[in-house]
């Protein structure tokens, strides 16, 4: 009964997110996977539903910290302010570098960060996965560019290798881009 009083609670946590039943799927990650090519600026041009999106004009940069860590600085434009969220990426184990785990506060654990696909100088895929006592869970992809205006066929790329990946793009948005002030 604990579990099942726990799902209410969480549920509004969940409302602006993308949830399913059943365990987390468990893609293909990029082989070989280079942070030093990686890192920079990534705008975000499609995602499923975060909370914490809720601009336009999304970034990402990632730069290797001297300890090993990378920062993670996300910008948004909302209601015509730029905020900045900071965090520190790590790489949870040598062996399959291309899955790190982020984390935005000191309190909070690390979360999934997987890069599915990249070619470094354009494009890349990038899916996030909690599970919940492997009842349902909670996840967010991203097809992020080094252009804020990818052409359309690497956008579809990205969309079948996630759907053929099994994970569900039904709530799938694109990130507005116009009038971000340096296109």
């Amino acid at each position: 009964m604990s579990a099942v009083y726990l799902l209410l609670l969480l549920l509004p946590l969940v409302s602006a997110q993308t949830y399913h039943w059943g365990p987390c799927p468990n893609p293909k990650v990029q082989p070989n996977f280079n942070l030093q090519q990686y890192q920079g600026k990534w705008y975000e041009i499609e995602k499923l539903p975060a909370s914490f999106e809720k601009g336009k004009c999304i970034e990402a940069n990632y730069a290797l910290r001297k300890d090993g860590t990378i920062q993670v600085l996300n910008a948004q434009l909302y209601k015509g302010k730029v905020s900045v969220a900071e965090g520190t990426a790590v790489i949870r184990d040598l062996n399959e570098p291309a899955k790190l785990g982020v984390s935005f506060s000191y309190f909070s654990p690390y979360s999934p960060y997987w890069v599915l696909t990249t070619d470094y100088n354009s494009s890349s895929v990038v899916y996030s996965c909690t599970s919940i006592l492997n009842i349902f869970h909670i996840d967010f992809a991203w097809i992020l560019s080094r252009s804020r205006f990818p052409q359309p066929e690497t956008v579809e790329f990205a969309k079948d290798l996630l759907t053929n990946e099994g994970i569900d793009l039904c709530k799938m948005k694109p990130t507005d881009q116009n009038d971000c002030g340096d296109n």
